[in-house]
């Protein structure tokens, strides 16, 4: 009995953990092994199954390649020795993949593992979506053993039969897509758990049987955000990640990318922007970068700032921001609204007017960034439709922020800045606020103040009431006490207009009498008086910085001792 024990002991100390319950079992029968069976490094003592053999010597078989390893092994093992254990669909493409490999067929035993896993294949895993999800995710390290058993296809047919008797979106309606994403169905969550190769061949098998590819949109969606977790897309510079792991979400995040429905609104433009910052993360093809950069074009009116502040993934010293993706995206945009042609081209109009205020605060919140050239933020800026901008305060505002934040450019670079934006197109507190901006050149300032004369000479001649579009409310970076200084100045501004068309007016009455008979022009009974000295205000602080560029037409200058007549004919204005 001791010789029986010691043997037993150094029996064990050769067995796996996975294997204890079946050595328990045969060791308990008091048989000792004649056979150790090695898969996959694991070691098996076991007994030959041949009645006739005579040869008690302990003899040693490795089995190669066996589906399923050690543990798949084992269960075939405990089958043999008829032990009981619980067929699931966990393990049940183990079962049948290990079966077929070590050929348990009818041809050796009636019931042998290949029938009774197939009954079990067939009656129970394959009736529900659940139960066919669960063994073509089991079978994804069972290859290609478990595609020649056909268990993958069948699975995948399962898997697509089910989803699209249960969806909505099967019914051969071939109406246009809602203008909202579809909502997702109940059995989308199973799927993120296959390995993207198998998701793919199933959304393939969804389509081939009626599924709308628009609807694939939220499946799509849900399979991204797992898959692509952990990736750190919204930080400047490019984290490293394990090489390996780094191209399994290059994979995903591509294939993911060729099943994206082309309906537009399939999916929000917010995903589609964290779609395009993962591809340009992990150095995706061109191709599919370029595509995901069109789709986010197509619903660029719904995206909000933060959708565009895609970061620059390098450690070159670049932008903050990439500009150049935020530039062909809004290419593709205006190419897509010139090319529109359909009914609802109405929409147009709306959409432009959307894209411009977003493409004026993505330009505000860029221009702060010191590595920003100007060449950079002025032909991001000269994308943007003149015709789309009914007031210059949100592009005077970028440029207000970029001259701050760059306060080294030379007179050309801030000149080619402010070519940018439309003077005459600036709001009556925009225009307050730049006349008085050091900043700014000297040439911008004139033709604020030129143009502004000229609207208010307008609005008093009757001829042009003003537009609200061009009083927006006064940007955020002016406070109330310097703006109410601002109106006061603005208001004497237009006092003293009033004052010089009143002057203008005495002038052309007397130019209008009777000459006298020695042929000299009658002098206006005012002509003696002097002229009408200006308040200090607005203007007269402004002209101290302008000096002799800016002159009232019609007063002659500090120190002549005579007054000329002005012409009837001559405009009257500041230049």
């Amino acid at each position: 009995m001791d010789v029986e024990a010691n043997m037993s002991t150094k029996k064990k100390d050769l067995l796996s953990t996975a294997m204890k319950r079946t050595s328990d079992w045969i060791f308990s029968q008091e048989i000792p092994s004649d056979v150790t069976v090695t898969v996959a490094g694991t070691s098996f003592s076991l007994h030959k199954l041949v009645s006739d053999s005579s040869d008690t010597a302990v003899s040693a078989v490795d089995i190669p390649g066996v589906p399923g390893g050690a543990d798949a092994f084992e269960l075939a093992a405990k089958f043999c020795y008829g032990i009981n254990f619980e067929i699931t669909t966990e393990n049940i493409a183990m079962l049948r993949c290990v079966a077929e490999h070590l050929e348990m067929t009818e041809d050796y035993a009636v019931g042998n593992l290949v029938a009774r896993s197939e009954a079990y294949i067939n009656e129970v895993a394959l009736e529900s979506l659940a139960g066919a999800v669960s063994v073509l995710h089991s079978s994804e390290d069972l290859l290609p053993t478990a595609e020649k058993v056909k268990l993958i296809s069948r699975c995948i047919d399962t898997v697509a039969f089910v989803a699209c008797k249960d969806s909505q979106f099967t019914s051969p309606d071939p109406g246009a897509a809602s203008s909202a994403p579809p909502a997702v169905d109940w059995w989308a969550e199973d799927l993120t758990v296959l390995r993207v190769d198998l998701f793919q061949r199933v959304l393939i098998a969804m389509m081939g049987r009626g599924f709308k590819q628009y609807a694939l949109g939220p499946i799509l969606m849900l399979y991204a955000q797992k898959s692509l977790r952990g990736l750190d897309i919204f930080g400047k510079g490019r984290k490293k990640i394990e090489a390996r792991q780094e191209h399994e979400k290059r994979v995903v995040l591509e294939t993911i990318v060729s099943l994206l429905p082309r309906e537009r609104n399939a999916m929000s433009v917010s995903f589609l922007s964290m779609l395009l910052r993962a591809a340009i993360f992990l150095e995706t093809t061109v191709a599919c970068r370029l595509d995901l950069e069109k789709r986010v074009a197509m619903q660029l009116s719904q995206a909000v700032l933060d959708d565009l502040l895609i970061p620059s993934y390098s450690f070159t010293g670049d932008t903050i921001f990439d500009v150049e993706t935020l530039q062909r995206i809004v290419v593709n945009f205006l190419e897509a609204e010139t090319e529109e042609e359909t009914a609802a081209a109405q929409h147009i109009p709306e959409e432009l007017e959307r894209v411009t205020k977003l493409m004026e605060d993505y330009l505000s919140e860029i221009a702060s960034d010191r590595n920003l050239s100007v060449s950079k933020f002025t032909s991001l800026a000269e994308l943007i439709p003149e015709h789309s901008r009914s007031t210059e305060d949100g592009m005077y505002r970028a440029i207000d922020i970029y001259l701050k934040a760059h306060p080294a450019l030379s007179d050309m670079e801030r000149k080619k800045v402010c070519s940018v934006m439309d003077c005459q197109k600036l709001s009556r507190e925009a225009c307050a606020h730049a006349a008085q901006n050091d900043r700014l050149p000297v040439q911008t300032v004139v033709q604020v103040l030129y143009y502004e004369q000229q609207r208010l000479r307008q609005v008093m001649d009757g001829g042009l009431s003003e537009s609200p579009a061009l009083q927006p409310k006064l940007p955020s970076y002016t406070v109330s006490d310097e703006l109410s200084i601002l109106r006061r100045e603005n208001q004497d501004l237009k006092l003293e207009v009033v004052k010089l068309k009143m002057r203008m007016k005495e002038t052309d009455r007397a130019s209008q009498k009777p000459a006298t008979a020695t042929g000299t022009a009658t002098s206006s009974p005012s002509a003696d008086k002097p002229p009408l000295a200006p308040k200090k205000s607005f203007i007269s602080s402004v002209s101290k910085r302008l000096g002799k560029i800016m002159r009232v037409d019609g007063l002659t200058a500090q120190g002549s001792k005579g007054r000329t007549k002005p012409n009837k004919d001559r405009r009257h204005s500041i230049s």
